[in-house]
């Protein structure tokens, strides 16, 4: 089974998280920020990986720590669960439509870290608050999280909105949409008998 428990404390968050690979889409994650832990959760539901843990952080601050740090710690999660990345895809590609938003997101487990982030959001934060929660979002945390993730996770990921109105739509269909194409690159391909997925023998 791909697995992989990751665990990250400094002076501003504590986070720690399970993953699994090769789950049903569960996410059972303790997260103080409602619109972020809903990100997780279609995270999960569409990428087929369950994930559970625990998040805190300095949200007196404000979100980035704890948002960027949730980003760090579940990269290093699927660095650690893919291992040498045997018998793998390797690379995936998928275009989410939301409403009237289109996103396209494509990765590559290749060992290269490197992000492209197209999101084309307004930079204005999603506000509410639900039953004392704080479900605000600080959307300038969004490519935050994604560069930590695939600074962690070694792999280079392209975001890019093609259109879209509303902030929401966008965040959202970017998660759905690097969800599916994580999925796709992070699946076992039968017809590689569980070979390093490059020419050199080795992804570093």
């Amino acid at each position: 089974m791909r697995t992989a428990t990751v665990k990250r404390t400094t002076g501003e968050t504590q986070i720690e998280l399970t993953l699994n690979l090769d789950g049903s889409g569960k996410c059972n994650v303790e997260n103080p920020i409602g619109f972020f832990d809903h990100m997780l959760k279609s995270f999960c539901k569409h990428g087929l990986f369950d994930l559970s843990g625990t998040i805190k952080g300095d949200l007196e601050v404000d979100q980035h720590h704890t948002i960027e740090d949730t980003g760090i710690v579940l990269g290093q999660c699927f660095q650690k669960a893919l291992g040498d990345c045997a018998g793998i895809y390797r690379s995936g590609f998928f275009i989410y439509p939301m409403d009237e938003t289109l996103v396209q997101a494509a990765v590559d487990f290749g060992g290269r870290p490197y992000l492209v982030c197209n999101a084309n959001l307004a930079g204005m934060p999603l506000i509410s608050v639900s039953g004392g929660k704080e479900a605000s979002f600080q959307t300038d945390c969004f490519e935050d999280f994604w560069q930590g993730f695939t600074s962690n996770a070694l792999c280079n990921l392209h975001i890019d909105v093609i259109r879209g109105r509303s902030d929401h739509h966008k965040i959202e269909g970017a998660f759905k949409a690097v969800s599916r194409a994580i999925r796709n690159a992070v699946e076992i391909d039968p017809r590689r008998n569980g070979a390093i997925p490059s020419t050199k023998g080795v992804l570093v």
